[in-house]
């Protein structure tokens, strides 16, 4: 059987470990240290927002972005509906409830009309929180516009866009708290670990108290506020540093995989995922969606490509069709399970890794043609 193609993994190239190396060399192997304060000085650079904490995980960032958000137990905040579970769990850690807002066929995320429609239904709801599918920006500026009409704080998680721009200004800077993911899929990975980011440098200084178990500044343990252990390690954070010298470089590989795809599968019934035009997506997953009416599904061609060793996955399952949301309002402007249960049923993620070979993926797209 021929080595694995996969969906997405990490990639590394050498300078992880020599920051890594200083971390051993100086014993800053416990949390915190100089790769910690360096990776948040170096990625707020990057993006240009002014104040970021390094954490265990995206979805620690999400928790804590909710909680300087102010949601408490019986709120209700809005939230992407096609997105994976850890963008809408942190709002169940606080004991509020989800509102689910259906997508845009244009882009796939959060469609401003619904949300609009939301806040007609749920006028109360000071929080939401909006994803960037697969790399790809929402429309930040309007849905910022409606959640500044309404007062409410916006949350951007960008877990999955890190170095993608839209209105030629980088995600995870439009949220008034923005959520990035390193994990090991993702564009760059520390292993596992996140990053919280804002422009309010009190809530960040809050957040990393919060995430060192709220320990008070007394010679012994006092604890006035429950806490997290959610701050990153140095070494994790060792290793982040060295992936970050590579972003561009990993960002443009992912787009020259999304054109391979697009040329390549030019002519069948199927469209690959859109984005908006002033847009700059980081091209995280390529995925394509099957026309209408096609005998074709993607369960088929998913285990087609797994009798070759090659990895594919189903788009996310939108979050209202979940059991353990069932209960769960689902706002959308289209009838039934709406643009995003209709993008689940038709569409597949394909393989993205950018180890991937021209010739291994002129083979996924030659088995994928072989289905029509």
């Amino acid at each position: 059987m021929q080595e694995r193609i996969f969906l997405s993994s990490p990639t590394m190239h050498g300078e992880e470990q020599m920051f890594v190396k200083e971390a051993f060399d100086t014993n800053w192997v416990a949390p915190l240290g100089k790769n910690v304060n360096e990776l948040e000085r170096e990625m707020a650079a990057y993006l240009g927002v002014g104040h970021a904490a390094a954490l265990t995980s995206g979805t620690a960032a999400l928790h804590l972005a909710i909680k300087l958000a102010g949601v408490k137990a019986g709120d209700k905040v809005f939230c992407s509906d096609l997105t994976f579970s850890a963008t809408v769990n942190p709002v169940s850690y606080e004991g509020a409830e989800q509102v689910f807002i259906d997508s845009e066929r244009d882009t796939w995320n959060m469609d401003p009309r619904a949300l609009k429609k939301a806040f007609e239904n749920y006028p109360d709801c000071k929080c939401v929180i909006v994803v960037n599918l697969y790399g790809t920006p929402a429309r930040l500026d309007e849905i910022r516009a409606i959640c500044d009409a309404h007062g409410a704080t916006l949350i951007e998680d960008a877990a999955e866009s890190l170095s993608a721009t839209y209105q030629g200004r980088q995600t995870g800077t439009f949220g008034k708290y923005s959520a990035i993911s390193f994990n090991g899929n993702k564009i760059i990975t520390t292993s596992g670990g996140g990053m919280l980011l804002s422009d309010d440098e009190a809530a960040i200084s809050k957040a990393r108290f919060w995430s060192t178990q709220s320990r008070e500044p007394f010679p012994w343990y006092q604890h006035e506020e429950i806490g997290y252990n959610y701050r990153m390690s140095n070494i994790v954070a060792g290793i982040g540093r060295g992936q970050l010298l590579h972003l561009e470089e990993h960002r443009q590989r992912k787009e020259e995989i999304y054109r391979t795809y697009e040329a390549g599968l030019r002519g069948l019934p199927v469209q690959m995922n859109p984005y908006p035009a002033d847009s700059r997506p980081n091209f995280w997953l390529s995925c394509l969606l099957i026309d209408e009416d096609c005998a074709v599904t993607p369960e088929q061609i998913r285990l087609a490509l797994e009798k070759e060793n090659i990895e594919a996955r189903p788009i996310w399952k939108p979050m209202h069709m979940q059991p353990v949301f069932a209960d769960r309002a689902f706002v959308a402007v289209e009838s039934g399970d709406g643009v995003g249960g209709d993008i689940f049923s038709r569409g597949l993620c394909l393989p993205s890794d950018i180890k991937m070979t021209q010739e291994q993926q002129a083979e996924v797209i030659r088995l994928i043609r072989a289905q029509f």
